[in-house]
């Protein structure tokens, strides 16, 4: 096996789970029912971790691609002796459409292999490892295919060609011819769930038919976007929805866990679950590529996340499962060799009993945001924003972990107590909808208390700029949100100076890092600074960035977490929430001046 790269593999979704599919033509991770449930396939963390791989007998080149604004991918190979496509797809209820999508799903891996030109000799390996290969399954011949039972699951593969049973593995060899298509699906369960274990063996080409209508449908709801980019906004915002568990609209931070932020490094985290961070900011990039239409039942879904937290000065957790469990306990995987050698690979994230003060603003800002498509606040709306508005008054003065979830010690973060500031802000702004559990006065004098004290302690003459902690002169690029929050302008003199010493001292190779000597690249911050010179005015440099910075993407448009500048390699979790983000609200901060896009692309004709 040729040593992967993150940018290698391709995104499939239902809404559930996802699964990573190779250049190569081998779904090398796949997680069922859910987005964090143990694996399937885990030969992105480890050779023997277990796979299922379609492909060209001998040597191929191959071509892969999205089918129109979809998560339905197609791969084409090319062979001395012809070509032929493999179609892959996560599959969505029949009939499900717009917003209805991922809600509940069949829980079916489809690929559908068709000749296009000449003969070409295939070959299929089927090597399921459950429970991140803890569990070596039996594998049995049915009337259809095979199953592959073990510990709490069970997966039978439908196939379309006989399949040979070797060991704890099938395999296959087929001939395939221009217009013959051969239909392969697998279908997950629980081993618990009633019924005589004979699951249906599914149309391939209706259900591929279905999914793709299913994503054409929620894409039509959310083509809103009309400035510049707008092919990698709509790429970004399927991504985001991929993300998105259906049953509960929550957002996961990636597909993967432990996918490593350099090689060999260990910084490798699972980033399976849903952080209020992501989930905010993921609203308001949809807001941005469209309006989302159910704003209301993502909010609803943080205060039931939340619960009682908000109550009695309890800690509000900063991370859920997708259904809103609280222990992430976090734990390694020692049998598992990691991505490329990289370990421990860890299942679980010890983040989730952090204080991170600045969800309290993320999630407050994204209420403020979408205050019209809520239309008239319910009774539970206003008590989330009111209890994360009080806790801020409440918490800003206190240390915390950080946005970067620092592990050593707690710090006063400048990020943190800007997002304070930022759920006072609009707490007061939003005070006429709260009705009388606004406590206005109490939010405005918090609010100028702390951005006395940002102003005061946050700015070091050592380093001429804001600093990432009080007291600390280590520049930290998450002081490059101040003007995206409308903190302070980006052509404030201390805000100007922060920008370019960031730009010039943690972005050395065109990457903005997050603090020095951080390894690579971080792709959301290095839009942030996107942002910065866009809204200073600088837009050349700005349009620049933002085009070298998406550059970075695979083929298919999906961004990791981080980058390497020097070799264009992408590292960290993918595809990371984050960086999509990122790029849409980069995308929208220079559409928001539009005459530079036609002079810079004069070929481009109207936009759409």
């Amino acid at each position: 096996m040729t040593e992967a790269s993150v940018g290698d593999f391709a995104l499939l979704s239902d809404c559930h789970s996802a699964a990573l599919v190779g250049r190569d033509g081998s779904v090398d991770w796949y997680c069922a029912p859910r987005f964090d449930s143990p694996s399937v396939f885990a030969r992105l963390l480890d050779e023997e971790g277990g796979h299922w791989s379609i492909r060209p007998v001998g040597a191929f080149e191959a071509e892969r691609a999205y089918l129109g604004d979809t998560m339905v991918l197609r791969t084409v190979f090319r062979t001395p002796h012809g070509r032929v496509a493999v179609t892959n797809a996560l599959a969505l209820e029949s009939g499900a459409r717009g917003h209805d999508i991922g809600i509940r799903v069949p829980h079916a891996l489809l690929r559908r292999v068709e000749g296009v030109e000449g003969e070409i000799e295939m070959a299929l390996e089927f090597v399921p490892r459950l429970e991140y290969a803890l569990i070596i399954p039996l594998v049995v011949p049915t009337e259809t295919g095979v199953v592959a039972r073990g510990g709490p699951a069970e997966v039978r593969l439908v196939a379309g060609c006989p399949l040979n049973i070797e060991d704890t593995k099938a395999t296959a060899q087929f001939t395939i011819r221009a217009g013959e298509t051969v239909d392969f699906s697998l279908l997950y369960r629980r081993a618990v769930d009633p019924g005589d274990g004979a699951l249906s063996c599914p149309d391939v080409g209706a259900e591929l038919a279905n999914t793709r209508e299913g994503w054409r449908s929620w894409s039509e709801l959310h083509g809103g976007y009309e400035g510049p980019y707008a092919e990698q906004v709509r790429r970004s915002a399927l991504v985001l929805q991929a993300l998105t568990y259906g049953p509960t609209g929550a957002v996961v931070a990636a597909a993967t866990t432990s996918l490593p932020e350099a090689c060999g490094g260990s910084d490798n985290w699972d980033y399976r679950f849903a952080w209020l961070r992501d989930l905010s900011l993921t609203l308001r990039a949809l807001w941005i590529a469209a309006c989302p239409d159910e704003a209301g039942r993502f909010f609803h879904w943080i205060d039931h996340a939340i619960g009682g937290h908000l109550v009695g000065g309890r800690q509000v957790q900063i991370m859920f499962g997708v259904e809103g469990e609280h222990d992430l306990t976090e734990h390694s995987l020692t049998h598992l060799e990691g991505f490329r050698g990289s370990r421990p690979v860890r299942v679980g994230n010890d983040a989730w009993y952090q204080k991170q003060l600045d969800v309290l603003g993320e999630v407050v800002d994204a209420v403020y945001l979408l205050r019209d498509q809520l239309g008239e606040f319910d009774d539970v709306v206003v008590r989330l924003v009111c209890a994360l508005a009080d806790r801020a008054a409440e918490s800003w003065h206190e240390t915390d972990a950080g946005m970067w979830e620092a592990r050593d010690k707690e710090r006063h973060y400048i990020s943190a107590k800007v997002m304070c500031w930022v759920a006072l802000d609009r707490a007061v702004k939003l005070a006429p909808r709260l009705g009388e559990r606004a406590d206005t006065e109490r939010w405005e004098t918090a609010r100028e208390e702390v951005r006395e004290a940002i102003l005061k302690h946050g700015w070091s003459e050592e380093a001429g700029a804001y600093t990432g902690a009080f007291g600390s002169d280590g520049l930290d690029a998450s002081v490059l949100l101040l003007p995206l929050v409308d903190f302070l302008p980006a052509n404030d003199p201390r805000m100007r100076a922060t920008i370019e010493a960031v730009e010039r001292e943690l972005a050395h190779d065109g990457l903005v890092h997050r603090w020095a000597g951080d390894e690579n690249g971080f792709l959301i911050c290095t839009y942030w600074l996107v942002e910065c010179l866009a809204r200073a005015g600088e837009t050349e440099r700005a349009v620049e960035l933002f085009e070298r910075t998406t550059s970075y993407a695979n083929d298919l448009g999906l961004l990791a977490e981080e980058a390497d500048a020097a070799t264009g390699e992408q590292w960290g979790n993918f595809p990371q929430a984050f960086s999509h983000v990122g790029l849409i609200n980069a995308a929208w901060s220079l559409a928001e001046d539009q005459p530079w896009y036609a002079k810079a692309h004069p070929n481009k004709g109207e936009r759409r």
